[in-house]
Order: structure tokens, then C-alpha cells, then sequence
């Protein structure tokens, strides 16, 4: 009798596209609650969202939202940190290739055009599902942990720009390191980018370049380096004086 007991085996291998299709969809999935959520929070609040109104929203099962998140506190930091990243990559924003551009950045000004343009793009995501967090810690003591993790984030990224600038050019005299950090986490504020933008009607780009002009010009001691400002306000535009051509017979008075 043919010893088969040591024979390799014929079943056939599993393919790998199958568990990248298969992965794919999961991300897909994933971001397409995440996308629902921050939608239902933003409009609803915390306190009426539901797991069924994002799974409704999201075109999938209840327990599919339950499975993958849990409860709505978890649900609810998830959607911030996709807003803010902008994927469900768990990359930490300062260990993304734009703060490697930045760290790389020759001047204060370069530096500062990264920054302003990443954090801009990431509060015109998360400012309102982050105020949706705040509001809700305010009535659900389990959302207070998620509120100051935030803010302490925020901090973080503060104290980094601070540092950032001061590889580049030194802070003003009268500015210490502790002082520089709170004024950018004030300008990081999501309640000021959601009244720049949504109450007086700044677009995101002029938010970018307000935060810009602001770090530059309170914070760093040579302000040639503070980009201009472009900001399309009435009260500021004033009307060039024009001077009239001299007539012919001024012409031959001269």
C-alpha cells in the first residue's frame, strides 16, 4: 500500500485578494459608519443620536454599528479621530507625513503653511463633533474623560508647534514657552473656527490664513516672516486716490 501519510498536501492555497477584498470592504464599512456618525452628531447632538439612526444612516444592521464600536461614548471618539485624521489609519496626526514635511521645513513661514493648512482641513471635519463632546460632558459623566483627552490633545499639538517655531526663530521677549503654547491652543479653539466659519461666514481658507498671520505675529520676534493676511473685508478695503492729469494749459504753465 502507497504511504500517503507524509504526502504534501493538494487542497489549493488561499488566495490573497480574497482577504484584501475582504479587508477593503471592511474599511469601507467602517468609514461609512464613521462618515454617518459624525453626520447624525453634528445635526442631532449626542444626547439624539442613536446607534440606529447611524446604522440607518450608514445602510447597515444595528449590530453591525455594536460590533464594531460598542457603545455611542466609543462610537462618538471614533468619529472625532476619523474626522481629524481623515481615514481610519490609526497614524497619530503628529506621526503623519505632513509633520515630517513640516519638521523638514526650512523657514517659519514654510513651517507655519503646513500647519495651517492640515489644521484647518482637520477642524472644518471634527470642530463640531468635538463641540458635540464638550456639550455632551457637560450632562454625561462619561463623556468627561473623552472631553479633557481632547483638550489635552490639543495642548499636544500646541506645545509642538510652539516648538517647532522656536527651532526657527525665537519667540518674542515678553512671550515665555508656557505662555505660547496656551495662545495656540486658544487659536486651535474648535468654538472659534465654528464662529469664524459657520456664524460670520469665513471660509477655510481664510481661517487657515488668520491662524497663520495670528501664530506669526503674536509669537515670533522678526515679523518679516508673518505671511499676509488675505481676509476680504469691506471695512478694511479703501478706495486709491487718483490723481488727475494735468490739462494742456497746466502742461505749458510748467
Amino acid at each position: 500500500m502507497l504511504d500517503v501519510s507524509s504526502a504534501p498536501s493538494r487542497a489549493a492555497p488561499p488566495r490573497p485578494y480574497r482577504s484584501a477584498i475582504r479587508e477593503r470592504r471592511a474599511r469601507e464599512t467602517r468609514e461609512r459608519i464613521l462618515a454617518a456618525a459624525g453626520a447624525e452628531f453634528v445635526r442631532a447632538g449626542y444626547a439624539g443620536t442613536t446607534i440606529r439612526s447611524v446604522a440607518s444612516a450608514a445602510g447597515v444592521s444595528m449590530p453591525t454599528v455594536e460590533l464594531a464600536f460598542g457603545t455611542k461614548s466609543r462610537l462618538l471618539q471614533a468619529a472625532i479621530s476619523f474626522a481629524i485624521r481623515g481615514d481610519v489609519d490609526p497614524i497619530p496626526m503628529l506621526q503623519r507625513n505632513w509633520a515630517a514635511r513640516a519638521a523638514a521645513s526650512a523657514s517659519v513661514l514654510e513651517f507655519l503653511t503646513i500647519v495651517g493648512r492640515v489644521l484647518a482641513e482637520a477642524a472644518q471635519r471634527s470642530a463640531g463633533l468635538v463641540l458635540a463632546a464638550f456639550e455632551a460632558a457637560n450632562v454625561d459623566e462619561s463623556m468627561r474623560a473623552l472631553a479633557d483627552e481632547l483638550r489635552a490633545h490639543r495642548a499636544e499639538t500646541a506645545a509642538w508647534i510652539v516648538d517647532g517655531l522656536t527651532r526657527r526663530s525665537p519667540l518674542r521677549a515678553e512671550i515665555t514657552r508656557k505662555q505660547a503654547i496656551d495662545i495656540v491652543w486658544l487659536l486651535m479653539d474648535p468654538h472659534g473656527f465654528c464662529a469664524l466659519t459657520q456664524d460670520r461666514g469665513w471660509t477655510r481658507h481664510q481661517f487657515e490664513r488668520w491662524f497663520m498671520d495670528s501664530v506669526s505675529r503674536l509669537l515670533v520676534e522678526r515679523e518679516t516672516t508673518a505671511p499676509e493676511t488675505e481676509l476680504r473685508s469691506s471695512s478694511r478695503s479703501r478706495p486709491r486716490s487718483r490723481r488727475s492729469n494735468p490739462s494742456p494749459k497746466q502742461e505749458r504753465t510748467r
